[in-house]
């Protein structure tokens, strides 16, 4: 059994010893060297990223806050439980004490502590979390986001030597999420603000912070968007996107380019869980600087408005109003009475063009360029007006007193209880029921008894009136013939109107959004 064992493995060795000496057996080349100038490219971009990081450390702080167990963090400027900028699964509305600790855990990660749950009769209970900020000036004063200091009740500041200081408030900004804290230690540097608006999609970019309570933490990436001002995060945005790694507690950190200077204000992200996906969002610091001065200087952040109600411009709304296929513009829906934007002698169906000599293509991006007009100063706007272009000059009022009866009917409760139209009329094709609107009919509903025009009494779940928007109790008091707008207060008018068209804009007035132009078209069969 031996010999055979023997036998076999000496003709294996054999054979592969003639297979090798015919060839079919190569020997592996050696492993190819990496080129010099690859080699060379890389390390001078590690350098440039240390630089960059040992110049950014020193201005970055981690920011502990202390808030009373059970207080309500409230959104941006709207009066309610604030949305989650580290994505949809943190608990909303008035939370208990439970409930705030979960959400402050997803909020600045595990360095978040409660505080011991053994307190004297009426004491109350104290949790902790952590952000990040940065040093702005010379004179103490550290930025950071609003929801990172809001309802604190203590805040301490740790720079990167480990030396703490205690911190004051000195101004919050819930629309735009940022806030302003001041130390009396003011030898530590200030990061340069960078320019954000030159900003492009591809730019290298990166975040300084504490994710989950880690301080002085950096990561990488690139710029992957900018001027995304659809979040619905904040009232005023327009945050630059990127994919270096954001994760709770960075909140409040700097986002820096490649020279060190801070170009954003890191603030968010989109995630299905509590960590980084790829996808952060960052105050632009053109933005977040602007806001930082006027919150040092004032206390403050001052506003403007002109007093219009938008909407957006779609083709189909082009068509309607005879405008050239292509054309951008913000569309008006609704011109308050006695505001700046009447006494420029704007009109709803105008299409604003341009704004401080800025081409306009989106509604946030104008609403926060006339928010950050100077109030009572004169500023040139251009527009469409029966397909032609025309220029006003126009003078924004403080923000505070441009209010809208939709938002004063808001405020004292919302929409009143109506009653449905005793001989509504069908319109099959746009799935919704019309009423003639009379005064007794707008009273029951909240609206205006002066108002005129058809109320809405129903609405088809699958028909286009629903796609539109359109809701019961809204009420449609004008249509769009032959690129002209014309009141509509009669069922037979607004038939007229439709024979012979299987599409048409109307101007839909509601309790809760004020006035817009909506696109109809025929249900298709």
């Amino acid at each position: 059994m031996n010999r055979n064992v023997v036998a076999w493995g000496a003709l294996a060795v054999s054979s592969l010893a003639l297979v090798s000496s015919s060839g079919l057996v190569k020997v592996a080349p050696a492993a190819r060297g990496i080129p010099a100038d690859s080699i060379k490219v890389a390390k001078a971009l590690s350098q440039a990223y240390e630089s960059v990081a040992e110049f950014a450390r020193p201005s970055v702080v981690q920011i502990s806050v202390r808030r009373t167990a059970g207080a309500t963090v409230r959104a941006p400027g709207r009066g309610t439980p604030s949305p989650n900028p580290f994505g949809p699964q943190n608990p909303g509305g008035n939370l208990t004490p439970k409930q705030f600790e979960d959400m402050l855990k997803r909020f600045f990660g595990p360095d978040f502590n409660a505080e011991p749950q053994q307190f004297s009769p009426g004491q109350t209970p104290r949790v902790e979390g952590t952000g990040s900020g940065f040093v702005f000036d010379d004179k103490g004063h550290i930025v950071t986001n609003n929801h990172v200091v809001e309802g604190a009740d203590k805040i301490r500041v740790t720079f990167q030597d480990g030396v703490e200081a205690e911190a004051k408030v000195v101004g919050r900004d819930p629309q735009s999420d940022v806030a302003v804290i001041k130390v009396d230690v003011t030898t530590y540097p200030a990061l340069p603000r960078g320019d954000s608006s030159k900003l492009k999609v591809g730019d290298l970019i990166m975040a300084v912070g504490s994710p989950f309570g880690l301080s002085q933490t950096v990561t990488t990436g690139i710029i992957s968007a900018t001027e995304r001002n659809d979040v619905q995060i904040n009232e005023f945005e327009s945050f630059l996107q990127t994919d270096a790694a954001i994760n709770p507690g960075n909140s409040g950190g700097p986002l820096v380019n490649m020279n060190g200077h801070v170009i954003g204000v890191n603030s968010a992200i989109v995630t299905g869980g509590r960590g980084n996906d790829g996808v952060g969002f960052a105050i632009p610091m053109n933005m977040a600087g602007m806001v930082a001065d006027q919150l040092i200087a004032k206390g403050k952040v001052s506003r403007a408005r002109i007093g219009v109600q938008m909407g957006v411009l779609t083709p189909s709304m082009a068509r309607q109003f005879g405008l050239p296929p292509g054309t951008k513009g913000i569309l008006i829906n609704d011109v308050l009475p006695g505001s700046p934007a009447d006494k420029a002698g704007l009109k709803s169906g105008d299409v604003i063009l341009g704004f401080n000599d800025v081409s306009i293509t989106s509604m946030p991006s104008f609403r926060m360029s006339v928010a950050s007009a100077e109030a009572g100063k004169s500023y040139e706007l251009s527009y469409l007006r029966d397909g032609k272009k025309r220029e006003t000059q126009i003078t924004p009022a403080p923000y505070e007193k441009i209010v809208f009866p939709q938002e004063t009917a808001a405020k004292e409760g919302g929409e009143k209880p109506g009653a449905k139209a005793e001989t509504p009329k069908e319109l099959a094709d746009f799935g919704l029921e019309l009423q003639e609107l009379t005064p007794a009919l707008a009273g029951q509903f909240g609206l205006d008894k002066s108002l005129r025009g058809l109320l809405v009494t129903n609405v088809k779940d699958d028909g286009p009136a629903a796609a539109a928007g359109i809701k019961p109790g809204d009420v449609i008091t004008q249509v769009v013939r032959d690129h002209k707008i014309g009141a509509i207060t009669t069922l037979k008018d607004f038939e007229s109107a439709l024979q012979k068209t299987d599409e048409v804009a109307v101007f839909v007035k509601s309790l809760q959004s004020g006035g817009r132009f909506v696109t109809l078209s025929k249900k298709k069969d």
